[in-house]
């Protein structure tokens, strides 16, 4: 069922706790422990959640593995965190950017301060979604701790209605959001220490969902091996140096060594690991074609071929 907040019944989100009606006269160390006390509750509203991300995920995974795109969709506070979670797949995890969409409810002008009456365009929001002609291996998430915010619900409505996977993430029970999605989930915070200031407990409850949610979706395509992230892009000095601790630990090398094989795969981490098992740049970049870009199974695959006495690693030993 679906519950419509009125001004005399507004979402538990923006209800308040008579708990902290004092709040503005408490000492400063008994006003930290009250919102570190909200922030643990948070996580612990995540856990209630588990079961229905590992529902989306498993959903969601085929689809991206057919070449699907990741919508995020939210407004405000929602929107901003949402936007921050798709936009750092690109350099962690080599997400290609033309597979991500963001919207955000009053577009960029929206990430430093409210457009007013964004949240509530709701053809705006069927606009945006059309415009990007969703499919059925989209999947398109929807940030909202209301669950109610008309953009977000529309453009999951909408995303819906064009054969999409959509996943609503909703700090409100019975909420629209969780109505118009295949996929809810619910991470019930219930009201702030400050009545209404939702980029609090139940922003941090929303960042910790995206964070399970994506970084999940990205070991389980392969983004990542043995813990490493092996399809980090390498865009400043601190993440060449970090490649190359991860080259040098994941293959027991030197650093010269490591420098020469990230070298001579063009900055690609999981490229140059193959460089050291003695294959060529072609030869690694056709093998992890051939894996659907998963390192380990690529590696696998050399293991079973060296057993054989076929395939490279049978003949060449890794390069100096």
């Amino acid at each position: 069922m679906t519950t419509q907040h009125t001004p005399h019944q507004p979402p538990r989100t923006e209800m308040q706790d008579p708990r902290y009606d004092g709040l503005d006269t408490w000492p400063t160390g008994t006003v930290l422990e009250a919102l570190l006390e909200s922030q643990l509750a948070a996580t612990a509203a995540v856990k209630a959640a588990l079961p229905n991300m590992e529902d989306a995920i498993a959903q969601a995974l085929p689809r991206l593995e057919r070449g699907g795109r990741l919508f995020y969709v939210g407004a405000g506070t929602s929107g901003r965190i949402g936007l921050q979670d798709g936009v750092e797949l690109i350099p962690t995890y080599g997400w290609p950017s033309e597979r991500l969409v963001l919207l955000l409810a009053g577009g960029e002008a929206a990430l430093f301060s409210p457009v007013e009456g964004a949240e509530d365009d709701e053809e705006e929001a069927q606009r945006a979604i059309s415009s990007h002609t969703p499919t059925a291996d989209d999947v398109v998430i929807g940030i909202a701790a209301s669950g109610g915010t008309p953009y977000t619900c529309a453009a999951l409505a909408s995303a819906r209605f064009c054969g999409s996977l959509t996943i609503g993430l909703s700090c409100t029970p019975n909420a629209r959001l969780l109505a118009e999605t295949d996929i809810g989930i619910l991470t019930e915070t219930g009201p702030e220490v400050v009545a209404g200031s939702t980029r609090m407990k139940a922003g941090t409850a929303q960042k910790i969902c995206l964070n399970l949610l994506s970084t999940t979706l990205m070991v389980r395509l392969g983004h990542t091996w043995r813990g490493h992230m092996v399809d980090m892009r390498i865009v400043n000095a601190k993440l060449v140096h970090r490649a190359l601790r991860m080259i040098t630990k994941l293959t027991d090398c030197s650093d010269e060594q490591a420098q020469a094989a990230l070298l001579k795969a063009d900055g690609s981490i999981k490229l140059a690991i193959l460089l050291r098992q003695g294959l060529e740049p072609a030869q690694g970049r056709m093998l992890l074609r051939l894996c659907d870009g998963h390192l380990r199974r690529a590696l696998d695959l050399l293991t079973v071929q060296a057993a054989r006495g076929v395939g490279p690693m049978a003949s060449n030993q890794p390069s100096s």
